[in-house]
């Protein structure tokens, strides 16, 4: 018993030294290969490093290469295209709009003016309270008709003069007939008293018929010249009638205008923009209610150098590329050029004649159009920033053909030629000579 037990463990320790015998083995073949790769790799790195100092040195001659290919290129560039273009980022999308305000004062009762909205020509945008407006127009109307019964009285009155003036002057006839036989009877009186044939009491009483003949007869004349006066009276009372009516008219018209005025409505198609007021606000003539934007008939205020301005012509394309939409460009023609820089036009324009001096390139403001279709679209909005570039080239081309720069004069607008350069006319008076003078 005691020998099984003692070779059964002698087994269990002769199997243990093999395991790690086994162990201590494989453990010295994976140094071994360690060490193997170590070595191998150290074999295989040595001849890199020559290849990694070639690298180094391509890599910035690969550099400069692109460097001077870009340069090269962009040279190119502007060789034969940038050196002849013109550019401007001072530009600006411009319109020339309407700020609404009322020509009469009241409260406002409505406001059909929508912030931001289209409006049509004509549609009524703010409307006033017209009651006083309505009973002036009313007081107005009375005093025309008025004035046409004032003439149509006048005209009756006068038709009763001249009927004055008809009887007046059968009256002077009639005296004139009394006359006359009261002088016959005076006459035939007085060679029968003088015959003693009559008494002196019948021709004292001829006498007097005729001298009441006479005295009514001057008395019939007057009358012709009263009723003939009355008829000029009349006559001048109807030129004031009539001027009265006019005035009435006037009036009644003045009335009326201040009652439309009373809706304010758009003066184009456009939209609202910068509305101020509410119902129920007071407002008086001349306050600022909103504006109206023509957006149809945007152009480009493009500030250009005046070193630039020279070669400028008329109708030259202008590419236009708007900050707001980087994807899209708009091609524009040159319209016009601003008569002066804009600090000549700022509150406080510039003082050179005083002070120190230094020397700044001027701007001058050049309007650019923009095509009717695309102003149209209406996504060209006033204040929007804009590059402004054109090519000289074409306008020396437009030149070629006998277009003018801007600041040639056009016959169009019918500005004046610019005088002519005396140096170039030695008969021509020089300007000191007609000073001295």
């Amino acid at each position: 018993m005691a020998r099984d037990f003692d070779a059964g463990e002698h087994d269990r320790d002769q199997a243990e030294a093999r395991d790690a015998a086994a162990d201590d083995k494989a453990l010295l073949s994976d140094r071994e290969a360690r060490s193997g790769d170590a070595g191998a790799g150290a074999r295989s790195d040595a001849p890199e490093a020559p290849k990694k100092r070639g690298r180094g040195k391509l890599i910035p001659l690969v550099i400069a290469l692109g460097l001077v290919g870009a340069g090269a290129y962009e040279g190119y560039g502007y060789w034969t295209d940038g050196r002849f273009m013109v550019s401007t980022d001072d530009a600006y999308v411009a319109v020339d709009f309407a700020q609404l305000a009322p020509k009469v004062s009241g409260y406002i009762a409505r406001v059909d003016a929508v912030t931001n909205a289209h409006v049509a020509k004509g549609a009524p945008l703010v409307t006033l309270d017209d009651g006083d407006y309505r009973v002036a127009l009313r007081v107005a109307e009375a005093d025309i008709a008025s004035q046409r019964a004032a003439l149509i009285r006048l005209e009756r009155q006068k038709e009763a003069a001249a009927a004055a003036v008809t009887q007046a002057r059968a009256r002077v006839a009639a005296a004139q007939a009394s006359l006359a036989q009261a002088q016959a009877d005076f006459a035939r009186y007085n060679r029968l008293a003088a015959n003693d044939v009559a008494s002196g009491q019948k021709l004292d009483a001829a006498r007097a018929a005729q001298a009441t003949a006479e005295a009514n007869l001057q008395e019939a004349q007057a009358g012709v010249v009263s009723a003939s006066a009355q008829i000029s009276v009349y006559d001048a009372q109807k030129g004031e009638v009539d001027a009265a009516l006019a005035r009435a008219e006037a009036a009644r018209d003045q009335a009326a205008r201040n009652l439309a005025d009373t809706v304010i409505r758009a003066p184009y198609d456009g939209v609202v923009g910068n509305l101020s007021i509410a119902v129920g606000d007071y407002v008086t003539p001349g306050k600022r209610l909103l504006a109206v934007v023509p957006l149809g008939s945007v152009h480009v205020d493009a500030n250009f150098k005046e070193t630039e301005l020279a070669d400028m012509v008329p109708g030259t394309p202008v590419t236009l590329a708007v900050d707001a939409y980087p994807d899209r460009t708009v091609t524009g023609h040159v319209q016009s050029v601003s008569p002066a820089s804009g600090a000549v036009f700022s509150l406080l324009p510039p003082e050179n004649a005083t002070g120190n001096f230094t020397k700044v390139v001027q701007r001058l403001p050049v309007r650019v159009s923009v095509p009717a279709e695309v102003a149209a679209q209406g996504w060209l909005r006033p204040g929007m920033s804009v590059i402004a570039t054109l090519d000289s080239r074409v306008a020396d081309d437009l030149r070629a053909r006998g277009a003018q720069p801007v600041f040639a004069p056009d016959a169009r607008s019918g500005a004046p030629a610019a005088p002519a350069d005396p140096a170039a006319d030695p008969d021509a008076p020089s300007p000191m000579a007609a000073v001295s003078r």
